[in-house]
């Protein structure tokens, strides 16, 4: 039979004959995309139509046979309907955040409907849907939940997009697949060993704690000696009991984060320890540079630089970590 003679009749077929596709630019549910199938609910509604159906011939009731047409004229209306309600949907590509190990990875999606769609929902490998009402006009963002469980790449793959409206007895469902990726940094893992592998170039170590009095920083509990100067007496009267602003100095050495005096850990502690010290030394505002087996990244301080150190130890091993 010819593969769009297969197209046109059986979807589900061809699309086994062709493989999977990577979908580009906005992807509009039809009839060649949408699948549609009784669900448990609906399977035992059709065993019920069948006894009833049975009984009204067997006993001759002629309101049995209005009682069980009824319903079956119900269940035709119900498919129809839960096929209505996916078709025409319009959905746009997918992006997500970066994530640590452990989070849970939100792949955005622009998804609009022509009229009112309730009761939509959509998943990655029958993970936990997120679902929507596409009830007012204009696209919405739904976040397609995923856990991320190691670090690198997260490639979800395709994801479906399913509704049971209106009764639950059929179940009509669509795949899409934008060929979309979500980068997973390693676990931070605080250690008390976390100062040894970082250093100066004068030879001295990370403190993260360091303050100076050239740049605000955040607001800690007072101290007993701390400037009275130093006070935030704004921030005291509104009932939280006295603070103490803290300052620090960004620019007193270069940090190293070094792969080398890790000790003897495995890959996967070195690399969670080094994810823990960019994001401290971050939060110092201290400049500082990383240095891993066969790259080494020059020192730097902000969002680019944190991105840039975390991608490479997100890639380590699995990646170009430049790319």
């Amino acid at each position: 039979m010819p593969s769009n003679l297969l197209s046109s009749l059986f979807p589900m077929l061809s699309n086994l004959i062709r493989g999977p596709r990577i979908d580009t630019g906005r992807v509009t549910l039809n009839r060649r995309r949408i699948y549609i199938l009784p669900t448990r609910r609906g399977l035992f509604f059709g065993l019920l139509l069948l006894l009833l159906l049975l009984g009204s011939i067997n006993y001759a009731l002629s309101l049995g046979f209005v009682l069980t047409f009824l319903l079956a004229g119900l269940g035709h209306v119900a498919m129809l309907h839960t096929y209505r309600n996916l078709s025409g949907i319009q959905i746009n590509a997918v992006a997500a955040s970066p994530v640590f190990v452990g989070e849970t990875a939100q792949f955005q999606v622009s998804i609009e409907a022509p009229g009112a769609r309730p009761a939509i929902g959509l998943h990655f490998n029958r993970q936990s849907p997120a679902w929507v009402d596409l009830l007012e006009p204009g696209a919405q963002s739904v976040a397609i939940p995923l856990a991320a469980t190691q670090r690198g790449w997260l490639v979800p793959g395709r994801f479906t997009v399913f509704t049971n409206f209106p009764l639950g007895l059929f179940r009509a469902w669509s795949y899409v697949d934008f060929g979309t990726r979500c980068l997973v940094y390693p676990r931070p893992l605080p250690s008390p060993l976390l100062l040894q592998g970082a250093h100066t170039e004068q030879g001295g170590t990370l403190n993260t704690q360091q303050e100076g009095a050239d740049d605000f920083s955040n607001l800690r509990e007072y101290r007993l000696g701390d400037a009275p100067r130093h006070v935030a007496w704004k921030a005291s009267t509104k009932g939280d009991g006295l603070l103490t602003k803290q300052f620090i100095n960004p620019g007193a050495a270069t940090l190293w984060l070094d792969w080398q005096l890790l000790g003897d850990a495995d890959t996967e502690t070195r690399l969670s320890r080094l994810t823990d010290m960019v994001l401290a030394a971050e939060r110092a505002r201290q400049t500082y540079g990383l240095r891993l087996p066969g790259s080494e990244f020059a020192p730097g301080l902000g969002a680019a630089q944190r991105e840039r150190c975390l991608k490479a130890l997100a890639l380590f091993g699995v990646g170009d970590a430049k790319s």
